[in-house]
This record gives C-alpha cells, structure tokens and sequence, in this order.
C-alpha cells in the first residue's frame, strides 16, 4: 500500500500461511483476526506492506498441522505437538522475507508484531526495526489456551491477554490433559 520504495520505517507485517485461519475462519488460532487487523492497519497508514510467506502450521505444512491438531486434542499444546511430530517447535524462517523487505529497497519497518523471533531473525539478515507495532487480539474460548502457551512457551508479548480474558469470563482455561 503506498510506495514503499526507498522509504523509512515502512509497516510491514509477516504473516505465515494460515488456511484454517485466514480461509475458513477457524477460531483455535488468532490468525485471522491478525491477518484482517494488519491489512486495516496497513490501509489506513501511509505506506506498508504484508508479507504472506507459505509457512502454514509454522513451517510443518498443512498435513503435519491437522496431525498436531489431533495431538492438541489428545491434550498437548501447539508447542508439544509439533515436537511430538519430530519437529522443532517452530520451523519458521525469514530470510525470504528480509529479502523481500531488500529488494524494495525499504531502509527501516516498523514490524507489526507479538513474536521477538521474527524482530531477532530480520535484523540478523541486517533489516532495521524502528519499531514494534503490536497485534493483540482478543482472545475467544477456543483459542486462549493456544495464546496462552504463545506468550508462556514462544515468548509472544501478549500482555496476558488470554489470562486476563478468562479471568473476566470466569471459565477454566482448556487443561492439559496427562
């Protein structure tokens, strides 16, 4: 949106592949409302820039994410999940976003994000983050134990949101079941 060619501090979002998210609208994930709120964010500003990158599931693909899926309602978290599967928690890379980011000659972002790994990995590929936008969404009562395990296990900076929400609706996060 915009021209960010040759500007500074350019908003640019990262979004992994969510096909359960961002086209069916599944509510186990924040990743719709994420997707929908960062292009609004990006419509209203100056200049900005999404960038879709094919990592569904966080890197494990489509097949691997349904069978961590099963694995989540047989009681492990996102995290374990992935690594019962043999993977690492996240399999997530950026070089082909910080890539991008170069080819559009864009000269600083300001990253909207909750994840201090995508801030790390960008500016290891030598990106400069000015700022860091964040992208809280509210948390519903078939994703805040999937929140709560981001910000606990992946050090997502949710604020507590998902904490925080159920405390007000006074229902039990979804228990790890052992």
């Amino acid at each position: 949106h915009g021209n960010v060619i040759n500007q500074e501090d350019v908003i640019v979002r990262l979004h992994s592949e969510c096909l359960t998210g961002d086209v069916f609208g599944s509510l186990r994930c924040d990743c719709h409302d994420q997707l929908t709120s960062a292009l609004s964010t990006i419509g209203k500003s100056k200049a900005g820039i999404l960038i879709y990158l094919r990592q569904e599931g966080r890197g494990i693909g489509f097949i691997n994410k349904i069978k961590a899926y099963a694995l989540q309602e047989e009681g492990l978290d996102t995290k374990e999940a992935n690594i019962a599967l043999g993977f690492r928690d996240d399999e997530r890379e950026y070089s082909v976003a910080a890539h991008i980011i170069r080819s559009l000659k864009i000269r600083s972002v300001r990253l909207m994000t909750n994840n201090p790994h995508k801030i790390t990995d960008l500016e290891q590929y030598g990106i400069k983050i000015t700022e860091r936008i964040p992208l809280v969404i509210k948390p519903n009562k078939y994703n805040r134990f999937y929140l709560e395990t981001k910000e606990k296990e992946f050090g997502h900076l949710l604020e507590g949101v998902a904490k925080r929400f159920q405390e007000q609706m006074d229902i039990p996060l979804f228990k790890k079941i052992k």
